[in-house]
């Protein structure tokens, strides 16, 4: 990360990361905060290994990096990721037929599992059908493979069908509640109108 974007990332980020001196302590300062934060982001150090790098404790750098993690999304998620419009479903759509000659689609459906230590008392919630425990993250990318929504926590053992349906993107699907396109007809075709799909594996 270059110092303009990590400073540009810090501007952005710093109200939410400042907090007051006590008598009893003093803060880290918003800019350790975020460092500790993308270090860990981005090498996957252990927490352990990361109190040796910074001399920070292990619980202290777990509560940062979880608040960090917190603000970073609602700070910066309808900057990267906003609620898809009409006009953005066209333009996905497009992108498909463009690269894949597949009209009327609007995005391709996936779970990706993130290992996890077991939780205590969560039973084999988390236990996957890969044979380790996991919290699955579900995503619809455009043909550019840019995420366009995101599901993020549900257990591994959950089939991917399961997770889709009980999700908020599921829910809104089903509820006609993502401004999606009116059908439309088919490149070449003189049929009735097709409505939008996604694709899933």
């Amino acid at each position: 990360m270059s110092m303009e974007a990590f400073d540009h990332l810090l501007v952005s980020l710093h109200p939410d990361l400042s907090f007051q001196d006590t008598s009893m302590r003093r803060c880290i300062c918003p800019e350790q905060m975020l460092i500790v934060t993308l270090r860990f982001l981005a090498t996957e150090n252990s927490l352990a290994s990361l109190h040796f790098e910074f001399l920070l404790g292990i619980s202290t750098i777990s509560g940062i990096v979880c608040h960090t993690c917190k603000v970073i999304w609602q700070r910066l998620r309808e900057a990267v990721m906003p609620t898809p419009k009409a006009e953005d479903w066209l333009r996905i759509s497009e992108g498909f037929y463009q690269s894949a000659q597949f009209p009327n689609c609007i995005g391709a459906l996936d779970g990706k599992h993130i290992r996890v230590k077991n939780l205590p008392h969560s039973g084999s919630r988390y236990f996957n059908y890969k044979q380790y425990f996991s919290v699955v993250l579900m995503v619809l990318a455009d043909s550019n493979y840019k995420f366009v929504i995101v599901d993020i926590g549900a257990y591994g053992s959950t089939s991917d069908s399961r997770i889709f349906s009980a999700s908020r993107m599921g829910e809104r699907l089903q509820t006609n509640q993502l401004a999606l396109p009116e059908p439309s007809r088919l490149p070449g075709s003189a049929g009735p109108p097709a409505p939008f799909v996604i694709v899933a594996t």
